[in-house]
């Protein structure tokens, strides 16, 4: 296909997408010839497509083979990230009609968004596609588990320029409002195809925007227009009733704010939230509470392998001061009999996750009460993914896992395939460099189950949620037993002595 063919096709893309009008056709011909350093154009007469990878593939192609860009996926996103911002619309044009589809209802308004940026690319929809996605039912509700590859894996070239590119301090994170319509660089994304909508928070200017990966379905993220760090206190709780205010049909959290139970980013102050309902929300309360002074806020303890307390009202105010009440007692509360300690060394050690919703016309607040302590015994955290389940998930258990979401590392996708073909072959596979890892696990398996070739992947999975299960246990600070649940209760007796 012609150079002119994609050019072409990815013009119509735009009109077709309302991205922009008729009027704007040659501007934006000029636009892509000036990127591409074409001096000549003759409109082809070839069959268009309307594929989007297609077109910026053949784009792409072009451009390597003329020198205009790096062969290797970081220079190829930054590249055909470029070509998408000459054809997105100024923030004037999307703030306005972000807004004009609010005052007729949020969800319009989100829709459309969303829509939007997919449209543009800044949301990869066939890098989304090709995400693993399965549930697993066990006995905390129906699990999702997910091995994420839409965020690409750089490959040693590219590892190797993003090392050797100037260190710059502008924008300050991927989160600041700065990002909007960055060229990025070898260590930085680009961002010429993000628009940013600015709302108001708690009386404060914030922003809303999608997560380019989407995890779970329109997966926006809400965020301090000024670069501070993060922080759980009342004023975070507020701010999260406050969004679900504006936006009642999505729900909001807040990833803690220490390390090892926080997010990646904890220098920026910021949310996550969407229109997607989690195991977690589904979860029944197994034991009410009461706490003194707030007789108009109903409280339980929920059936789930982290330890929540959810809180439900109709005054956000009110189901603030009690979430207040309770992070503070929290911040200070030690248990050594089941491994809550609050501070060493004067360091602090106790934090809370919160999550708002609306349940109808009322407001849900979950506190899921999180512990960052390390031992000799558990170097990376005691309530942290356990030694024994670290050939599956190490990593943090931040925000999205709490709810009842795996993002499990996107290594597993081939070692899964490649353990269930051993264990259907009865192979070994404690001499294999990658899979001897998964051995202890397998040798259980073995016990369970007769493996063939049409069953073993199935078990794998089904296996693999039943670990990440599991992980969300070692997680929960009190543990689903009588022995927790008992000391669950000597810390909500000592929040009603306060």
């Amino acid at each position: 296909m012609k150079i002119e063919t994609y050019i072409d096709s990815l013009v119509s893309y735009a009109m077709n997408q309302h991205l922009a009008e008729p009027e704007d056709h040659q501007v934006l011909v000029n636009r892509l010839l000036m990127i591409l350093g074409k001096d000549d154009y003759v409109p082809s007469d070839e069959v268009q497509t309307e594929d989007l990878e297609e077109i910026l593939k053949g784009l792409l192609d072009y451009a390597c083979e003329k020198g205009l860009c790096e062969d290797n996926v970081t220079a190829r996103d930054l590249f055909d990230t470029r070509i998408m911002g000459a054809l997105t619309p100024m923030p004037r044009e999307v703030i306005r009609t972000f807004r004009e589809k609010y005052a007729k209802s949020p969800e319009k308004a989100t829709d459309w968004y969303y829509r939007f940026s997919c449209d543009t690319d800044y949301i990869r929809r066939y890098r989304i596609a090709k995400d693993m996605r399965w549930k697993y039912s066990g006995k905390f509700g129906e699990l999702d588990i997910t091995i994420n590859l839409s965020k690409p894996e750089k490959d040693p070239k590219a590892i190797a320029a993003a090392k050797n590119a100037p260190q710059s301090g502008y924008p300050k994170c991927q989160l600041c409002p700065e990002n909007e319509g960055y060229a990025g660089r070898m260590n930085h994304p680009a961002r010429e195809n993000h628009r940013i909508i600015p709302i108001t928070v708690a009386g404060q200017p914030w922003c809303l925007q999608y997560s380019p990966y989407v995890y779970y379905n329109e997966h926006c993220i809400v965020f301090n227009s000024q670069h501070i760090p993060m922080k759980i206190d009342r004023s975070a709780f507020r701010k999260l009733l406050d969004f679900v205010t504006a936006f009642p049909h999505y729900f909001v959290g807040s990833n803690a704010d220490l390390p090892i139970v926080g997010g990646s980013i904890l220098s920026h102050e910021h949310f996550q939230g969407g229109h997607y309902t989690f195991a977690m929300e589904k979860a029944a309360g197994e034991a009410e509470l009461s706490f003194a002074g707030y007789r108009d806020v109903t409280a339980s303890i929920v059936k789930w392998p982290m330890s929540v307390i959810r809180l439900n009202g109709d005054n956000p105010e009110r189901i603030a001061d009690l979430a207040d009440k309770i992070l503070t007692v929290w911040r200070g509360y030690s248990d050594p009999a089941v491994g809550i300690i609050a501070y060493s060394d004067g360091e602090p050690h106790n934090t809370i996750t919160p999550i708002a919703r609306r349940r109808g016309e009322k407001y849900e607040l979950d506190l899921v009460l999180r512990c960052n302590i390390t031992t000799q015994e558990h170097p990376l955290g005691v309530f942290h993914p356990h030694a024994d389940k670290h050939h599956i998930k190490k990593e943090n258990i931040g925000l999205i896992e709490v709810m009842g979401l795996a993002v499990l590392p996107s290594r597993l996708k081939k070692e899964l395939t490649d353990l269930a073909e051993a264990v259907a072959d009865g192979r070994d596979i404690r001499q294999d460099e990658v899979l001897s890892k998964h051995a202890d696990w397998v040798d259980n398996l073995r016990k369970q189950y007769t493996f063939t070739r049409e069953n073993a992947m199935d078990i794998i999975l089904q296996e693999t949620g039943k670990v990440f299960s599991e992980v969300l246990e070692d997680a929960g600070v009190y543990k689903c037993d009588a022995e927790g649940r008992r000391h669950f209760m000597m810390f909500v007796d000592e929040v009603n002595r306060r």
